[in-house]
């Protein structure tokens, strides 16, 4: 599993490599790929103390999705299981019993 950033500056979800190392140069936990372009053209950098928040709910986002995984893949799969009695016919909730049967 990878870990999936939410972009400071836009709001967007973004996906970066897993090395964190894009081919023009490192990868951003703040920023997504186009304004991560803005910011490096405009000179400014990102804060360290809000990469290290970033990564860290990354990690542990991570690990609650592989902690929900593993649960899920504990729990017995439920066979398909009849009812114990079957459910009532229409017919049978229409009226009061006792009247069908002073009829015929």
């Amino acid at each position: 599993m990878r870990f999936v950033f939410e972009c400071v500056e836009c709001g967007g979800h973004y996906l970066p490599p897993e090395d964190m190392v894009y081919p023009d140069g490192p990868a951003s936990p703040v920023w997504c790929t186009a304004c991560q372009g803005v910011k490096r053209a405009a000179g400014v950098r990102e804060d360290p103390l809000l990469a290290r928040v970033a990564l860290a709910a990354a990690r542990a986002a991570l690990a609650g999705r592989i902690a929900e995984a593993a649960e899920a893949a504990e729990q017995p799969a439920r066979s398909d299981v009849r009812p114990s009695r079957p459910p009532r016919s229409r017919r049978a909730r229409s009226g009061p019993g006792g009247v069908r049967s002073k009829l015929g």
